[in-house]
């Protein structure tokens, strides 16, 4: 991860500290050498430290605790600094070209810089523990009557590799949420791991405990495919095969490009799962084609995808699905406001979509690699379908 920007990260370290040193620390004379050099620590420890992160070879290191306070200390210190030397800078060039002797970037730089350490505290400590329950009623015209009422709960993108110690108490009581709302069915769509099954064998016992009447329905996602380690492609292969295993071993209908029915009296309702549906550099695997085998034109389908921009790629014209669920982004873990990055690169990538009748709904999940979150707390949704009217 870090040596595909290793340049940027290095530029962002080293430059607010130039710029301060030229512009204040050179001119006053208290300032010797030592007193300049001691200065330059912290940046020194930060380059050093990027160099050491930048030779790990895998995308994601197996042991993400230096990670984790790196990136604490990118945002406490080096993006704050570097905020403060952008404002410092643009106020220096205006009382250039204004000929005032006041830097008002000053000002704004030190309220940009506290905004900015009070976002990375709150959101590496409360943000991502502040579980929310979300309810959605949904209704459609072509839902067999005996579904009227069905309540299913959507959970995505546990990534339990990041509940480890004293962590797994908040991946207990995300569990506990999910079985308290005795749901008819769970979906899960993808992301339970982050970067290898070995990660799960310690929150075995809580993941087998998912319960519901028609129980639980999952899909892989792009991080549960090995594929941010670098290792032989069998080795890759070995460690697909054991998570897809250890699903099944949880008492999961791991769905993987296939479907199953569901029958109330004599009405039924399809569970459709496909593989990972993303754009390059994401594993693209699904069939569409195959999970849709055998599936009336007349039934309705609940179909379960990782990655939502499959929905207007292949979703939407390959099949008659009434209702997606979707995970994969999070809701970009941050939102101010209403802005947030992942609005950038997906057209839907948070909360309910509809076309044509046709619905999708976006789950910001539970987890991350990353353990933050700011205005995007860990959601589950329950979903409770209706037959319209």
């Amino acid at each position: 991860m870090i040596a595909r920007i290793l340049v940027l990260l290095l530029i962002i370290i080293i430059m607010p500290t130039m710029y301060f040193d030229w512009r204040y620390w050179r001119k006053q004379k208290s300032f010797n050498w030592l007193k300049r050099v001691l200065l330059w620590l912290p940046t020194i420890a930060m380059v050093v430290y990027t160099i050491v992160l930048s030779t790990e070879k895998d995308f994601i290191p197996h042991d993400t605790t230096a990670l984790y306070w790196y990136l604490f200390l990118l945002g406490v210190w080096t993006i704050p600094k570097t905020l403060a030397a952008i404002c410092s800078f643009l106020g220096w060039l205006w009382c250039r070209f204004s000929k005032s002797k006041r830097n008002y970037g000053n000002l704004l730089a030190f309220f940009l810089s506290i905004a900015c350490i009070f976002v990375v505290i709150y959101g590496s400590t409360l943000g991502v523990k502040k579980l929310v329950v979300e309810h959605q009623d949904l209704y459609f015209k072509d839902l067999p009557k005996a579904f009227d009422g069905y309540k299913l709960v959507h959970i995505s993108d546990l990534h339990v590799g990041t509940y480890t110690g004293e962590r797994q108490a908040f991946l207990a009581q995300v569990i506990d949420s999910v079985n308290a709302q005795k749901a008819d069915l769970i979906a899960f769509t993808g992301d339970l791991q982050n970067v290898q099954p070995s990660e799960l064998y310690e929150h075995e016992n809580l993941l087998r405990s998912l319960k519901a009447k028609d129980g639980v329905y999952s899909v892989l996602g792009n991080h549960d495919y090995s594929e941010y380690i670098k290792k032989d492609e069998a080795i890759k292969r070995a460690y697909e095969k054991e998570t897809v295993s250890l699903e099944k071993r949880f008492g999961w209908n791991l769905l993987m490009n296939e479907n199953r029915s569901i029958h109330r009296l004599n009405d039924s309702i399809v569970v459709v799962g496909t593989e990972n549906d993303g754009v390059p550099p994401f594993p693209h695997k699904a069939d569409i084609k195959k999970a849709m085998q055998n599936v009336k034109a007349n039934s309705f389908v609940l179909f379960l995808q990782h990655d939502p921009s499959a929905w207007d790629r292949n979703i939407l014209p390959n099949s008659h699905a009434q209702l997606t669920l979707s995970g994969h982004t999070h809701g970009g873990q941050v939102s101010i406001g209403s802005l947030r990055p992942t609005m950038l690169k997906y057209k839907e990538d948070r909360g309910l979509y509809e076309h044509d009748k046709r619905m999708l709904y976006v789950s910001t999940g539970v987890g991350g690699v990353l353990p933050f979150r700011f205005g995007v707390p860990p959601t589950i949704t329950v979903i409770t379908l209706h037959t319209a009217r």
